[in-house]
């Protein structure tokens, strides 16, 4: 066994000699219970994420929550339904009910985070569809629930806990990463970084949205691919780190598509940190190439070709109205938004979707001071690369990743989201690390250096604690995270859609009828504005007319039902809007008309119906009746007929028509009640 041998910390860690398998670099000597240990380390940071999310356990249906998992019929069957969810795309099930076919660029790959919640569907228990809907109901009204939807409930605080404590185990991984590779001769640097990491309030849309929990897993198995693969290229003997590696970095893809940075970050780490030649980095990197192409093969088996005009949404497509210049400008625009909100995390909104951020040009000043800033960190990375500085990963890092999601590099179907820079506020967390660290330490003396560093680092513990609580407890549910967002963001369609949708069914809640009244008005003016927005946006068109229906107003709801069967023939619930107004005329044929003997008005009300619903036997029923209490037996019969065909067992249109069938055979019957009238 070669002698250990005591290396005398470099100056700075950029400058760090490659170290070898059996040399450990001291700094301190840890001691137990000291805040270089890495267990009191991780416990630190463990209490601190649990602490800032403890709240989020309370938390219900949110945002993508429930296509992804509520609704997704494969989720909702547990074990057996991990098969399909592992061979299909992530929102297969949701373009199922809504019968389309994949909408978004590139389609959605990513099984790991759906399985875990089919695992825990299994433990939970299943629920039925129709309390499912319910559920998503009462989630945006606040009203009474029964015992399912009281379980669905619950069911989400588990799910709410079982997130926070994945956060917490990525949260221990990134901080074993730092330590073991990145600040390997500096466990407060490391420390330092994986708190701000930890604490960051944009990161309150990973953890307090179930949904995410993709992200989560994708920088735990990444983090692990790197330890993994730093402890093989240690001893080459081992071979059971490189699979161990290999193993993670699969896992890392089935997670979310972030691992493909890895074909540049891995071999950056090992330059710079192992202090490889290039070649020796991409030759090292040569193995994980298998995993990449075992991944695609996967992935382009199973994500399908997008739908018929599904770029042509701008819901999928933000981009779809804007000049080729007016995209680019946007996007590079937008790039400078995710740093702004690292940098200060407020206002926070859970969507940026179309009209939220306004199309630019090349003649607006914020495109080129990203262009210079972004511009200014990729020749500072060069700069650094030689120098095989830490900045220069941590430079890496962000980039990479935010070249992911900037829509520059691959169309994502977003304009921007806050969980989209979760990867890149690691490399964020590095850099201003390493500033904070190498700050205090040019104050002397170094007891003042270090107060002044605990105190900065309380300061933004606290800060963001406020912010991240809060935040928090808006993405209770819809209701709550919507009504919010809608002052950050008033000009998105989808803020003011989902908006308007609670209002509606806040509004079934109301006993008083002004109130009521009060809620379906100000949904209409929502959907207004967001139909003002975009013409051509079908929920908000449905839900308009759902919200005239409420007001009674029929001759306002139709023609919103109208262009929704122009827009979309096909929606799930389109029929189902046709029989609510089906079924208003039946109500105004029975309860104005007929039940005071006015059967001609009452005939004509069934008519309105039957043009709107004309596969309702309920209205053919009572046409049948209206026909046969005015002496039209003919018709009646005619009308009957139509019922039996479309409820055979309807024992009443039976009785109906062997009582009319009579009638025409009864001499006393005058003969003009014994022809057809009416044409239907």
């Amino acid at each position: 066994m070669a002698r250990k041998q005591k290396v005398k910390p470099a100056e700075t860690i950029e400058q760090a000699p490659e170290p070898k398998a059996e040399e450990m670099p001291v700094v301190q000597a840890p001691q137990q219970y000291s805040i270089y240990d890495f267990k009191v380390q991780a416990i630190i940071v463990s209490v601190l994420a649990l602490v800032f999310y403890f709240n989020s356990f309370f938390n219900e249906v949110a945002h993508d929550d429930g296509i992804v998992i509520v609704k997704n019929e494969y989720v909702q069957e547990g074990f057996a339904g991990i098969p399909k969810i592992l061979s299909r795309d992530a929102y297969d099930s949701y373009y199922r009910q809504l019968n389309t076919v994949n909408q978004l660029s590139g389609g959605r790959y990513r099984p790991l985070s759906i399985v875990t919640f089919a695992i825990e569907q299994q433990f939970l228990g299943p629920t039925s569809e129709e309390h499912v809907d319910s559920l998503m109901k009462q989630n945006i009204a606040y009203g009474v629930r029964g015992a399912q939807e009281q379980k669905l409930v619950r069911d989400m605080h588990i799910r709410h806990i079982f997130n926070v404590l994945w956060y917490i185990l990525s949260l221990v991984a990134v901080l074993w990463f730092l330590r073991y590779i990145v600040f390997k001769n500096d466990p407060v640097m490391a420390l330092i970084a994986t708190i701000i990491f930890a604490i960051h309030p944009i990161h309150t849309e990973v953890v307090a949205n179930v949904k995410s929990r993709d992200e989560i897993m994708s920088v735990l198995f990444i983090c692990m691919t790197f330890i993994y693969a730093f402890k093989y290229e240690e001893n080459k003997k081992d071979k059971k780190m490189l699979l161990f590696s290999l193993g993670s970095y699969f896992l890392a893809f089935l997670s979310k598509e972030y691992a493909i940075t890895l074909v540049a970050l891995l071999p950056l780490a090992l330059y710079l940190f192992r202090g490889y030649s290039i070649k020796k980095s991409m030759i090292a990197f040569i193995p994980y190439v298998v995993v990449i192409g075992a991944y695609l093969a996967i992935r382009f088996s199973v994500v399908g070709p997008m739908g018929e005009n599904s770029e042509s949404e701008v819901l999928n497509n933000p981009y779809v109205f804007a000049s080729a210049s007016e995209k680019l400008a946007t996007e590079i625009s937008t790039s400078l938004n995710y740093l702004k909100l690292l940098i200060f995390p407020h206002p926070l909104s859970a969507d940026y979707s179309y009209n939220s951020i306004p199309y630019k040009d090349f003649s607006n000043l914020s495109v080129w001071l990203s262009l210079i800033i972004h511009g200014g960190l990729v020749v500072a990375m060069i700069a650094l690369f030689r120098k095989r500085h830490v900045l220069c990963f941590a430079i890496a890092f962000y980039f990479l990743h935010l070249l992911m999601v900037c829509n520059i590099v691959f169309d994502i179907g977003a304009t921007m989201g806050e969980r989209l820079i979760y990867h890149s506020s690691l490399g964020f967390a590095i850099a201003v690390a390493y500033f904070l660290v190498k700050g205090a330490e040019r104050i002397k003396p170094v007891t003042t250096g270090r107060i002044a560093l605990a105190g900065f680092m309380g300061v933004i513990i606290i800060l963001s604690a406020v912010k991240t609580i809060a935040r928090n407890a808006q993405w209770k549910n819809d209701a709550t995270l919507f009504a919010a967002d809608l002052k950050v963001v008033p000009n998105s369609v989808l803020v003011n859609a989902n908006v308007a949708a609670a209002d509606i069914t806040i509004a079934d809640e109301q006993h008083d009828s002004v109130a009521r009244n009060q809620y379906l008005y100000e949904a209409i003016a929502l959907l207004d504005h967001a139909i003002q927005i975009h013409p051509k946006f079908v929920a908000a068109f449905l839900n308009r007319g759902i919200a005239w229906y409420k007001l009674d107003s029929i001759d306002r709801a139709k023609p919103n039902f109208d262009t929704v069967r122009t827009l979309y023939p096909s929606y799930p619930t389109l029929p189902a809007m046709y029989k609510l107004l089906g079924d208003h005329y039946m109500r105004i044929g029975w309860g104005t008309y007929g039940r005071y003997g006015k059967y001609p008005e009452a005939v004509a009300e069934f008519k309105k119906g039957i043009a709107l619903d004309s596969t309702n036997p309920e209205l053919w029923y009572n046409m049948g009746g209206a026909l046969f209490s005015n002496r039209q037996f003919a018709d009646a019969i005619a009308a009957w007929k139509i019922t039996l065909r479309l409820k055979p067992d309807y024992t009443r249109a039976q009785q109906g028509l062997q009582a009319a069938t009579s009638a025409l055979t009864d001499p006393a019957i005058p003969a003009e009640s014994k022809v057809r009238h009416e044409t239907f």
